[in-house]
This record gives C-alpha cells, structure tokens and sequence, in this order.
C-alpha cells in the first residue's frame, strides 16, 4: 500500500552563487520558501521537478521537498530543508546575519 503524497516544492541551488533557491507558481526562481508553490499533485510535483532539471544553466541540484502549509507560506517537514533555507551557518551573513536579534 502506497503512503498518500504529501505536499511538496521544488528546490535546488542556484548554479552561480550556491543559494538555496524555490520553484514559484510563475516558473521563477525564488530565495524565500513562502514565496515557492506548493504542489499537491504528485503528476504535477514530477512535471515541475523536470521544469526544473531542465535548467542546468540556472541551477543545480533540483528535487521535491516535503513540506506543509502554514501561515506564511509553507514550512519545512524535515530539520535538513529547515536548516538549508537559513544560508551558511559557519559564520553570520547573508539569510542568517538578516535573521539575528542578538
């Protein structure tokens, strides 16, 4: 018995500077997971994972993450894709400096 299909984005990292980057509704490459569109057909979730491969100039890496609705857009369902989108972590800049309230 198959488990249901669960919502999913798409993502890679962008080809030039290595970002962590989202698949939007507009085919768009986007740097905010709450801007990615959230596929809950798993036909579909293929179709855009392919859009996606077939950009090797663009990005690298490309594959469906799991993940769930929330308030602000969706939300990751596994701490690797919680940690990815936040940038870097060897030292404070870009996604993380912009995040630090201490």
């Amino acid at each position: 018995m198959s488990r249901p299909f669960a919502p999913k984005v798409v993502t890679a990292n962008h080809l030039l500077d290595g970002d962590v980057i989202y698949l939007a509704a507009n085919d768009n490459w986007v740097r905010d997971l709450e801007d990615a569109d959230v596929l809950y057909d798993e036909a579909d979730a293929q179709l855009r994972l392919l859009l996606a491969q077939s950009q090797p100039q663009v990005v690298v890496g490309a594959y469906l993450v799991d993940v769930t609705p929330g308030r602000s857009g969706p939300q990751p369902t596994h701490f690797r894709e919680d940690f990815r989108r936040t940038g870097p972590s060897n030292y404070a800049h870009g996604k993380q400096e912009a995040q630090s309230d201490v």
